[in-house]
């Protein structure tokens, strides 16, 4: 058994961040009232998260590349047959992790359109109709509830491979490194600091637009005639 270098510090940052993100979110959206706010800036949080994710997922070191661990049929079949060898995310793994990316980032971007009809409304609340903001409300409050239900089903899944199959899941997430069999020593590349900062100013700009930054300012109010 040896040591390898697995996960690179932005994918771990990112996935502890988007834990955080998403634990702030559910918790302000049910406290209400002033805490709104919050779960904006949660919303827009994750959005940056995601949109990084995504880029990194391209140009992010070897375990992180979608290229990477984006299993196909024959790798799902093998992974059910007990026949699978790899490192990084495996197939069933894979496929949560894709599930997440999809469910978060739906409902970050429809909380941008969300509003509460009382005193809430997402930061581009103003970009589509009045229609257009209740279906996509609706939407929102919906897919809240399949976001309990893949929570639910990760962390299981950790659990389960952690305590049961002796596969600790949560140690190279948090360190970096993995022990491996001299079959699997391939240690990660890729990532560097280009490809940090690259994967950094798109998601600065994603938060930049879906914070309403390409919308016109809205009309002043009308004056205050003191009658």
């Amino acid at each position: 058994m040896k040591s390898i270098s697995l996960w690179d510090l932005p994918t771990r940052l990112f996935h502890w961040l988007l834990v955080l993100a998403v634990t702030g979110s559910l918790v302000t959206v049910s406290l209400g009232g002033t805490w709104m706010q919050w779960h904006e800036r949660f919303g827009l949080t994750i959005v940056g998260l995601i949109s990084f994710r995504l880029v990194w997922g391209i140009v992010g070191s070897t375990y992180a590349r979608f290229l990477q661990f984006i299993p196909g049929p024959s790798a799902i079949s093998a992974y059910l047959k007990g026949e699978w060898k790899g490192l990084g995310h495996n197939p069933l793994g894979a496929l949560s992790v894709l599930a997440m990316l999809g469910l978060l980032g739906f409902q970050a971007v429809t909380g941008l359109f969300a509003t509460d009809a009382i005193a809430f409304n997402g930061p581009l609340y103003r970009a589509v109709s009045s229609g257009w903001n209740e279906t996509i409300t609706s939407w929102h409050k919906l897919t809240e509830w399949f976001i309990y239900g893949l929570i639910a089903l990760h962390v299981a899944s950790v659990l389960f491979y952690t305590l049961v199959k002796k596969d600790n899941l949560i140690a190279p997430m948090i360190s970096g490194r993995k022990r491996v069999s001299g079959a699997e020593n391939k240690e990660r590349a890729g990532g560097g600091l280009v490809a940090f900062i690259v994967a950094l100013a798109v998601a600065a700009f994603a938060v930049w637009v879906a914070s309403g930054g390409v919308l016109s300012p809205p009309p002043p109010p009308p004056p205050d005639l003191g009658w």
